[in-house]
């Protein structure tokens, strides 16, 4: 095969793993070269809890994708979510030596750097630092202030924090699985990347993405990201309720939640009966799919509402920032019959379901543009994003071949939403720091 510029995006999930190759076409669209996808074991909410596991399910779904595609996958792109996940609200300023030069990128880069250096509590390590608006000189809703005069630079930053451990444990089963780790990125931005518009976000949209072990919440307003945060509850608890409640096995559970589950009891007859098959020459069991749909109903409303609590923590009943374009859903979860309904009816917001087919190559399988694989596209979509920014780069510093060998970058996804011009910069000094940590870290553990 011909040598091709591809990229990898790795989901690592709950019940699935996905790796996804793919390149840009000439049309600016990305073209699927190959999946592959394997039950993920060792993964609980989001959380890596058996490494073993979790190394043999993502060479499974490596494997797959390499022989669908023909192509050897090297770095990965992969996303981080959990319980561990916070966000917080940060300004900060810096004085420039002299306000009769223009501010440049060097300035946002001091800028962001010093964000890297907030005390966080033990155990947690800045994940992403994004730049929502900047003031120079006291003037305020600055996009951009490149190219600007001024003294004094500030910012509002909007900072996502995880556990050390957790992000260490990723990078370790990357790397025993015989890959180098390219990039991590936040999976609710990276959802967000794959399914919402431009204009979705300039208006104010909250993207919910439902998976099997977290729900994922971004929030964007003016084209920013203002809000994100991970629930520890997805489709899996649902499944868990219908075993509980049905007294059945899971694999029955799953398939009647995916078959027969309504997230509105109202829609089902109380005739309308389900047989389940019994275990070894016992009975048949016989469900009423009005008494599934009222388990469903009650895990799902309250999976809901724990958003909706995090959407007005945001200050969505404010007029200023107020989310015009309603909620994203997105995932495996989103599948659910009459869930777009009910989420409509607890918060009042319009409500579609996104899928990731928008940036997909025309020709691209049905099976990729599901909200199954809304992540999976966001994270090839980082990765591609990723080659593109660190070529100039390393044209730039030839001789150094070694920056892109297993470095953990961040996805500085605000970089794009902020710069007018499209010019993405790179972090360097502080991706260094910390891949250099990683790495020490993942060759002692060996």
């Amino acid at each position: 095969m011909e040598q091709t510029k591809y990229s990898v995006g790795l989901d690592i999930g709950t019940t699935k793993i996905v790796a996804i190759i793919g390149k840009e076409n000439e049309y600016g669209k990305i073209e699927i070269l190959g999946i592959g996808k394997s039950k993920s074991l060792g993964v609980h909410r989001g959380v890596v809890n058996n490494i073993t596991q979790t190394i043999q399910s993502i060479q499974q779904a490596v494997e797959e994708a390499e022989s669908n595609s023909g192509l050897k996958i090297g770095s990965v792109v992969v996303g981080i979510a959990g319980q561990h996940i916070r966000s917080l609200q940060h300004s900060d300023y810096i004085t420039r030596r002299d306000s009769e030069e223009v501010i440049n990128d060097e300035d946002l880069d001091t800028l962001c750097n010093q964000v890297y250096k907030l005390i966080m509590l033990p155990g947690e390590e800045i994940i992403h630092v994004l730049p929502q608006e900047y003031k120079v000189d006291g003037q305020a809703e600055i996009k951009q202030p490149i190219g600007m005069y001024g003294g004094r630079l500030e910012a509002n930053f909007h900072v996502v924090v995880g556990q050390v451990t957790s992000i260490k444990n990723v990078g370790r089963c990357i790397k025993s699985a015989g890959l180098d780790l390219g990039n991590i990125t936040l999976e609710p931005l990276a959802s967000s990347d794959a399914v919402l518009s431009q204009e979705e976000k300039e208006a104010g949209v909250a993207l919910i993405d439902i998976g099997g072990g977290t729900t994922d919440l971004a929030i964007f307003k003016d084209g920013i990201i203002r809000h994100t945060a991970v629930i520890p509850f997805g489709g899996g608890v649902i499944t868990e309720d219908i075993k509980e409640g049905c007294s059945i096995i899971e694999k029955q559970a799953e398939l009647l939640k995916i078959k027969f589950g309504s997230a509105w009891p109202g829609e089902n007859k109380d005739n309308e009966i389900v047989s389940i098959p019994g275990l070894r020459g016992r009975e048949p069991k016989e469900i009423t799919l009005k008494n599934l749909s009222k388990i469903i109903h009650a895990r799902v409303v309250e999976i809901i509402e724990q958003v909706y609590v995090e959407i007005k923590n945001y200050g969505h009943d404010e007029q200023k920032k107020k989310l015009i374009a309603g909620i994203v859903l997105t995932g495996g979860g989103s599948q659910l019959k009459h869930l777009k309904q009910l989420v409509e009816y607890i918060t009042g917001m319009d409500t579609r379901i996104g899928y990731p087919n928008e940036h997909l190559a025309g020709d691209s399988e049905e099976e990729i543009a599901s909200p199954l694989y809304a992540t999976a596209v966001g994270l090839l979509m980082n990765a591609i994003k990723n080659e593109a920014r660190m070529a100039p780069a390393t044209e730039a510093t030839e001789g150094n071949e070694e920056t892109g060998e297993g470095e953990l970058v961040y996805a500085e996804s605000g970089d794009t939403k902020i710069s007018t011009n499209g010019e993405r910069r790179e972090r360097k000094s502080v991706f260094d720091k910390w891949s250099e940590k990683l790495k020490e870290f993942l060759d002692n553990a060996e």
